[in-house]
């Protein structure tokens, strides 16, 4: 059985848009915006840290890495322009202490949670991305900050774009760029977000040394009976370059097989998250 099956009916934020194998935030875990006058002791001043601001993304199709071709239909909706940076989620501990490092629960992030942090309420760098955060976690923070996570569809809509063009997904020097993005060892000390340039929507730092969480992070490997092992081998044998939409972009792959070895409370240094918004 999934483990994550047995959070499902506990959460309270609406979970329309989550697989029925994908965990959501328990009731009795509550979740609050965090008070504007709740500046934490080691917090840094505003003008340090590039401010949060969405993106209003455009309407379009998107055809899935995996399966038969189909494009799906993408709805405009908003994406931060950059990841939530360490500055933002010590704010949101402020106001949300059960989140800490030091008072979360183990259901919700192992061990590596935070980690980086030299204390519970000391970011490493603040203007510096906030990996090493829990599905759970990152969940919260958007939900807390009136959003939600992107689903992979969207998030592999946004990344698709080079510099000028919406869609450089067939351009071999993009994707040679992308993976060797995702190839780079990564920096003792990682840069401040919104160093890498921007792509076409103006959304920055998508491929590098940081992957992202998106709300459905595990939804190629559900089938439609979550009571299955939650498994798909077309990930780690040759089936995955039969079924996917090009056997040649490695870099696709190697996100995928990355989303497909998490659970909920997995954590890592590599591992941040953004936040999107729904357009009514």
């Amino acid at each position: 059985m999934n483990v994550f099956a047995f959070f499902v009916a506990l959460l309270p934020v609406p979970v329309a848009s989550v697989p029925a194998a994908v965990a959501t935030v328990p009731a009795n875990v509550a979740v609050a915006a965090a008070p504007q006058h709740a500046v934490p002791e080691h917090a840094v001043p505003e003008h340090a840290v590039p401010a949060r601001e969405f993106v209003l993304i455009p309407a379009g199709t998107h055809v899935p890495f995996y399966g038969d071709g189909t494009s799906e239909a993408i709805e405009a909706f908003e994406l931060d322009r950059y990841p939530v940076t360490q500055h933002d989620f010590l704010q949101f501990l402020a106001g949300n202490p059960q989140w800490r490092r030091d008072r979360i629960r183990p259901a919700f992030a192992d061990e590596g949670y935070l980690r980086d942090w030299p204390a519970p309420m000391r970011p490493s760098d603040p203007a510096a991305p906030a990996v090493g955060t829990s599905w759970f976690a990152a969940r919260a923070f958007c939900a807390a900050t009136g959003g939600r996570l992107p689903t992979t569809a969207e998030w592999e809509y946004v990344a698709a774009a080079n510099g000028e063009r919406r869609d450089a997904s067939r351009d071999a020097a993009f994707r040679a760029l992308v993976l060797e993005l995702h190839t780079r060892p990564r920096p003792e000390r990682l840069p401040t977000v919104g160093s890498g340039a921007a792509n076409w929507y103006g959304i920055h730092d998508l491929h590098g040394f940081v992957r992202e969480w998106v709300l459905d992070f595990n939804s190629v490997m559900m089938s439609d009976d979550s009571r299955g092992t939650g498994s798909d081998a077309q990930l780690y044998c040759a089936a995955a370059a039969s079924t996917a939409r090009d056997a040649s972009d490695y870099a696709a792959f190697l996100r995928y097989s990355f989303r497909a070895s998490l659970s909920g409370r997995s954590t890592h240094r590599n591992l941040g998250f953004r936040c999107a918004r729904s357009v009514q």
